[in-house]
């Protein structure tokens, strides 16, 4: 899906599709076909590479460098030296390429990153957070979307019942059509609705229907150190200002529907706030950010989870611990499943049945 989506991107920014296939080293027709589907069909790497020459060396070779940071920077250990020591030393019986492969990917996990402060228009920063709301007369914790263009400070906020999977991607939906356009790049935390794994050297794999939904949009995905905040600092202060201005009184609305249009009308009106230091308001900045955005896509992206099922003999489904009744006449049949944020749709063929 990764290798899908930087062809998509690739092809999206300018390049041929002729020479994608020469630069990501693979056949043109399955450059046509990542051209042609949000999310190819086809094999992907499930594991990262094995190198089992260097089993038994790894703790050597990590060792000496982390040795090398107490001595003088000329006398470091280069790559072409580790693979002699552990040669004449230790009996490596390896290649060149692979010890050498190894090194990069350490020197990468170790190095530190910044995001800097100077925010250029076009790129966003998205979070998720709690507050407390009253909907139909019941207090119960919402779970907020956030995001926010730095540049500008404008802003989007969402209310839904669950921090979902399908939330956080239809988060970014509504922001995407509040905008009108999409950034150039989202910053974020790790949250598991979007990473499912951080592997060693530092990659992130990232969850299915959130990579889809990259892959359909065609923007930059960053992300955070884990466990600190301040790599995103203005959605994080976005929150506080929600929380604080939003949220006080604790919000009291008949339906989900009726207060995200609420949040939607005030995240309208601060465009006409002038922020401290600032000059210009929030929506004189925001052409900026607008002019350096791209364009929406021609048909949203469909924010479901997707699962097939078969129906019982009692002419029920089960998705996700819970059953949906559907009608006795597809007892027994292959059914498919689709899980949005406020509904579950079930269909058999091309025909919808529940």
């Amino acid at each position: 899906m990764d290798l899908a989506r930087k062809v998509r991107l690739a092809c999206a920014e300018g390049m041929s599709q002729r020479e994608a296939a020469r630069y990501f080293n693979i056949s043109r027709d399955s450059v046509s076909k990542m051209m042609a589907f949000s999310t190819p069909p086809g094999y992907r790497r499930t594991a990262p590479v094995k190198r089992p020459k260097l089993n038994g060396y790894t703790e050597i070779i990590d060792t000496w460098l982390a040795g090398d940071r107490e001595v003088h920077r000329k006398q470091r250990h280069t790559a072409k030296r580790v693979f002699e020591r552990l040669r004449d030393e230790h009996g490596f019986t390896g290649g060149y390429t692979i010890m050498k492969d190894h090194i990069r990917e350490r020197e990468r996990r170790v190095r530190e990153m910044f995001v800097p402060l100077a925010h250029p228009p076009g790129h966003a920063q998205a979070d998720f957070s709690e507050a407390v709301v009253i909907i139909d007369g019941v207090e119960q914790k919402a779970h907020f979307f956030f995001m926010e263009l730095p540049h500008s400070d404008a802003c989007f906020v969402r209310a839904y019942p669950a921090a979902t999977a399908e939330a956080w991607v239809d988060g970014h939906i509504h922001a995407f059509a509040f905008f009108g356009k999409v950034p150039a790049s989202v910053l974020y935390d790790n949250d598991r609705c979007l990473v499912a794994k951080i592997l060693p050297d530092g990659t992130r794999q990232r969850a299915t229907l959130f990579s889809g939904f990259l892959s359909h949009y065609l923007f930059r995905d960053h992300y955070g150190r884990p466990g600190k905040g301040n790599d995103k600092g203005n959605v994080e202060g976005l929150v506080g200002y929600s929380r604080r201005n939003l949220m006080v009184p604790v919000p009291r609305f008949t339906t989900w529907e009726a207060f995200n249009t609420y949040l939607e009308e005030q995240c309208r009106r601060r465009q006409a706030d002038v922020r401290r230091g600032k000059s210009e308001t929030i929506g004189e900045r925001l052409a900026r950010d607008l002019a350096a955005m791209t364009e929406l896509p021609a048909a949203p992206f469909d924010a479901c989870d997707q699962a097939t099922g078969r129906v019982s003999s009692q002419a029920l489904v089960r998705y996700k611990t819970n059953d949906y009744s559907v009608p006795v006449a597809y007892g027994h049949r292959e059914v498919w499943i689709r899980g949005y944020v406020d509904a579950v749709v079930i269909g058999c063929g091309g025909e919808i049945i529940a």
